[in-house]
């Protein structure tokens, strides 16, 4: 029963991690017969019933004091609203695999974030991270030629989208932690979703509308319900209690399947080539992202 209990965890980091990855593909399925609008509604609307019963199950249902409310609103305006946007709206022109590897250099953006807005020490084997995950995101998005960007170009559309997503994620997650010091993170993940789904609503309404809905294809609507049912709703539920379990470097590293299953599903799904520029793009993000995490990870196993 004990071994049990010890591989639970292991086992919703790694269930997280590879529908995360796979998320990518299922927005650019749902993509091809709705607005960005219409799906980010949708699939945060499923997550919500989810994460509100996960926290009624789990009897951790409170209000948030009235001076939290502006704080949550901003959190799900950052964290739902504005980032799905730029993610959904990215992936319209941008590949699925591109989108995973670019997202995967999240971590190096939060500790260049840590280093400037919070004074947090940067040491010189996570600044040569940094320059690394920069470099191997520039692999990917320029499909190899760097020369690209001397003649202005950056990709595809998206990929710009894309690119902005990852720091404003990290200030997501930093204004997140004031949050997860008085607050459950099933409960916090609830409110922050269910104001940036309000907001997403306004958005919605004065735009597309509910029109889109009718014209989903059985096809359109499991791509959607896999986002909202899994993506968003059980896999956070996993995440978050695989974290409670475990120590954040053993969870994190998890992360690296990410992009990896992510090019894979789109290769397989969407017909995406799985190129050696990309793949050694992707690697050179994922070892500049563990020379920035590696100090922290050392520490956490050694308390």
């Amino acid at each position: 029963m004990l071994k049990q209990r010890s591989i639970l965890p292991h086992l919703e980091a790694l269930f997280a991690s590879l529908v995360w990855g796979a998320s990518f593909i299922a927005t650019k399925i749902a993509l091809e017969e709705a607005s960005p609008l219409t799906v980010i509604w949708l699939r945060f609307g499923m997550g919500l019933v989810i994460m509100g019963l996960t926290v009624a199950a789990r009897r951790q249902f409170a209000l948030p004091a009235r001076n939290e409310w502006g704080y949550f609103l901003l959190l799900g305006f950052l964290g739902i609203t504005f980032h799905q946007w730029l993610q959904a709206t990215g992936l319209q022109t941008s590949q699925a695999g591109a989108t995973a590897w670019i997202v995967a250099a999240t971590p190096v953006f939060m500790a260049l974030l840590g280093w400037l807005a919070l004074k947090e020490k940067l040491t010189w084997l996570q600044a040569a991270g940094i320059l690394l995950a920069v470099l191997g995101v520039l692999l990917v998005v320029t499909r190899g030629d760097l020369g690209n960007l001397l003649a202005g170009r950056f990709g595809a559309e998206g990929d710009i989208l894309i690119l902005v997503s990852s720091p404003n994620w990290a200030v997501f997650s930093i204004l997140s932690r004031r949050g997860l010091r008085t607050h459950p993170a099933a409960r916090l993940v609830f409110y922050v979703m269910l104001l940036g789904w309000l907001l997403n609503t306004i958005l919605l309404l004065t735009g597309p509308g509910f029109g889109e809905f009718a014209a989903l294809s059985l096809r359109g609507w499991l791509a959607i319900a896999y986002l909202g049912v899994f993506t968003t709703g059980l896999a956070y539920i996993a995440w978050y209690d695989a974290l409670q379990a475990l120590p954040a470097s053993q969870t994190g590293a998890y992360l690296y399947l990410e992009p990896l299953a992510a090019m894979l599903a789109a290769s397989s799904l969407l017909g995406e080539p799985v190129t050696f520029v990309s793949l050694a793009g992707g690697i050179v993000i994922l070892a500049g992202v563990y020379l920035v995490n590696r100090p922290a990870s050392q520490r956490a196993a050694g308390d």
